[in-house]
C-alpha cells in the first residue's frame, strides 16, 4: 500500500484560502507540503509516491461532524461499540474523516452504557476517527425537550456528572446544557476544569440568562434556532444573544428544513464566519430505508409519527455542503464551516486544514461536489 501520494492539478481549499493549480503531497499520516503546479513538475518523486491527477477537482480537509447521532442504521444510542465502528465506516463514504458521536438523554445506567461503548470503539476505527463524546443532556430544559426523552432529563447534579466523566475516561469533549437551570454555574466550573466545551441547547433561557451563561464559559450553541426560545423583539433569548455577540459560536443544521436557508444567509451576515459550524444532527436511519413499523417517517427530515415533531436529520455532511452551496454560499465558506471551524472550536489543532504538518485527513470532490477520494491519516479509504 502506498504511504505517499501527490494529488496534483487541483483546486486546494485549505480551510482559510483557495489555491488553484496546486498539488498536495501526503507522506505517511501527514500533509508534507503544498506545491504550485509549476513546482510539482520540477519535483522528482520516488517510485513509492502515487501521483494522481485531480483534473481540477477540489482537494480539501475531511468533513468533521461534531453533532451526529447515527447513520446507515447505526447509532451512538445503540450502546454497542460495534455500532459506533460501523458508523465510522459509513461516514467515511460521505467524506467525514472525524466525528463526535452524540448521545441522547436517557436514564443514567443506559447513558453510562452508551458512553462506555464509544470509549471502547475509540482507536479501533476503520473509517472516520472518533474525537470524543458529545452528551446532548442530561441537564436540559423540560420546556424545550424537542425529541429528547423526558426520563433522561436530570436536575443539575455534580455527582452524576462526575460519574459520567469517569465512565468516559476523560473523553467527553462537549455537552449540551440549558444555561438557565439552577446550579448550572457550578456545573460549568466543573466542566471548565475538565476541559469540556459547554453548548447552550434545548433551553428556554432568556437573553439575560444566556449572558450569565457566557460568563460561565457556555460559549457554543447547539443547533441554533431549534429547541430554544424563539427570537422576540422584547426578549431576544439565546437566538438573539447568538446574533448579537460575535464571540458566541454556533451549530447550524444544513438540511434546509430545520433552518430556513434564508436564515442561514442572515446568520452569515450577522456573525463572523469562523463562529459557524455545519452539522447534520443525523439519526441512525439516515441513508437507509425506514421499515413500515418505524415510529418515524421521512419528509426530508425525520418526524415522529405520533405528534409530527421533527426528530432529527437524514443528511450526511456531504449533503449539507451541497445544500449550502446551492443556497449561493461560496464553496470556500461552506468548507470552513464543515471542516476548519469545528476543528478549531472543538480544540482539535491537528485537523481541519490543508497545511503542511497537519494530519492527512483529506478528501477530493469533483466540480459537482461528488466525493472521489477519501484519505484518513494518510491512508486511502475511498477511490472514485
Amino acid at each position: 500500500m502506498n504511504s505517499a501520494y501527490c494529488l496534483h492539478n487541483a483546486t486546494v481549499l485549505t480551510g482559510l484560502s483557495v489555491m488553484k493549480n496546486c498539488a498536495v503531497y501526503i507522506k505517511n499520516d501527514k500533509i508534507a507540503d503544498i506545491y504550485s503546479e509549476e513546482r510539482f513538475h520540477k519535483k522528482k518523486f520516488g517510485p513509492k509516491v502515487k501521483i494522481i491527477d485531480m483534473e481540477g477537482a477540489y482537494v480539501l480537509p475531511g468533513f468533521i461532524d461534531t453533532h451526529i447521532h447515527g447513520i446507515g442504521g447505526y447509532g451512538a444510542d445503540d450502546g454497542d461499540y460495534k455500532s459506533i465502528l460501523a458508523m465510522s465506516e459509513v461516514l467515511a463514504k460521505y467524506g467525514v474523516t472525524s466525528f463526535i458521536p452524540t448521545c441522547c438523554t436517557c436514564p443514567e445506567e443506559e447513558l453510562i452504557k452508551k458512553i462506555k461503548a464509544i470509549v471502547k470503539a475509540m482507536g479501533k476505527e476503520k473509517g472516520a476517527k472518533i474525537l470524543g463524546i458529545h452528551l446532548e443532556g442530561p441537564f436540559l430544559s423540560p420546556e424545550r425537550i424537542g425529541a429528547q426523552a423526558q426520563n433522561g432529563i436530570y436536575s443539575v447534579d455534580i455527582d452524576l456528572m462526575d460519574r459520567l466523566w469517569k465512565a468516559s475516561k476523560k473523553h467527553i469533549i462537549n455537552m449540551t446544557v440549558a444555561p438557565e437551570l439552577k446550579n448550572m454555574r457550578e456545573m460549568a466550573h466543573y466542566c471548565i476544569k475538565k476541559g469540556i466545551i459547554l453548548q447552550a441547547g434545548h433551553t428556554n433561557a432568556t437573553y439575560d440568562q444566556m449572558i450569565e451563561g457566557m460568563q460561565a464559559n457556555i460559549m457554543h450553541v447547539t443547533h441554533l434556532f431549534d429547541a430554544m426560545r424563539p427570537l422576540h423583539h422584547r426578549e431576544p433569548g439565546v437566538v438573539g444573544a447568538t446574533l448579537i455577540h460575535p464571540e458566541l459560536s454556533c451549530e447550524i443544521i444544513g438540511d434546509g428544513v430545520h433552518v430556513n436557508p434564508n436564515l442561514i444567509s442572515l446568520l452569515l451576515k450577522s456573525k463572523p464566519l469562523s463562529q459557524i459550524v455545519l452539522i447534520t444532527d443525523a439519526l441512525p436511519p439516515a441513508k437507509t430505508e425506514l421499515p413500515p413499523d418505524s415510529d418515524l417517517y421521512l419528509d426530508k427530515v425525520f418526524y415522529r409519527k405520533k405528534d409530527n415533531v421533527i426528530n432529527g436529520s437524514a443528511i450526511s455532511m456531504l449533503d449539507g455542503v451541497k445544500n449550502l452551496v446551492s443556497y449561493g454560499i461560496p464553496i470556500e465558506k461552506v468548507i470552513r464551516m464543515a471542516c476548519t471551524n469545528p476543528a478549531q472550536i472543538m480544540k482539535q489543532p491537528n485537523i481541519g486544514m490543508i497545511f503542511a504538518g497537519k494530519q492527512a485527513d483529506v478528501i477530493v470532490l469533483d466540480k459537482d461536489l461528488n466525493l472521489k477520494y477519501t484519505f484518513i491519516n494518510g491512508k486511502q479509504i475511498k477511490e472514485k
